[in-house]
């Protein structure tokens, strides 16, 4: 495959349509072209403290100014333009994009979305790839990788993940 656009949202709570930040690289010609980072205010507008301090970094303080997804949408679907999605566990990608948008009356499109982690679990056996974890995997590929939970960075490793293995 080879182009599509890898994509990764992070989430304020466990509300799947609290998007908080959404990273995006487009891939064409198997070469990254362009990247895409917003953070975006969320729905509904709270933080667990937990994802806060554990998980991604992102607070209010980073987002109250932040448009909302409808705000960015318009960019974002400009970014995409019909290319294929690929996320790493894309049902949670894929579901935080419909929820956000279904939230604000958007038709989120039905473009081809596919998964980076269901492909390397039927790729790589367990003996030689014990985890496939975005950083893990990243890891045993040889791509360097780090600020996971970032939601660029996480898209950029799932992009170069996608180039070497879909």
């Amino acid at each position: 495959m080879d182009r599509f656009v890898a994509i990764d949202v992070e989430t304020a709570n466990a509300s799947r349509s609290s998007v908080c930040a959404v990273g995006a690289v487009k891939v064409e010609n198997g070469v990254i072209t362009d990247r895409f980072y917003r953070l975006v205010r969320p729905y509904p507008n709270y933080y667990l403290q937990r994802f806060t301090d554990e998980i991604h970094g992102i607070s209010r303080t980073y987002t109250d100014h932040e448009p909302t997804f409808a705000g960015i949408w318009p960019e974002l679907s400009k970014f995409i333009n019909g290319f294929p999605l690929v996320a790493h566990n894309m049902p949670f990608d894929r579901a935080c994009l419909r929820a956000a948008a279904k939230t604000y009356g958007i038709e989120f499109p039905d473009n081809d979305f596919l998964c980076t982690l269901r492909k390397a679990r039927t790729t790589f056996p367990r003996q030689i790839c014990p985890s496939f974890s975005l950083p893990h995997l990243a890891h045993f590929l040889g791509i360097p990788f780090d600020n996971h939970h970032c939601a660029i960075a996480d898209a950029e490793a799932c992009a170069k993940i996608a180039i070497a293995i879909l």
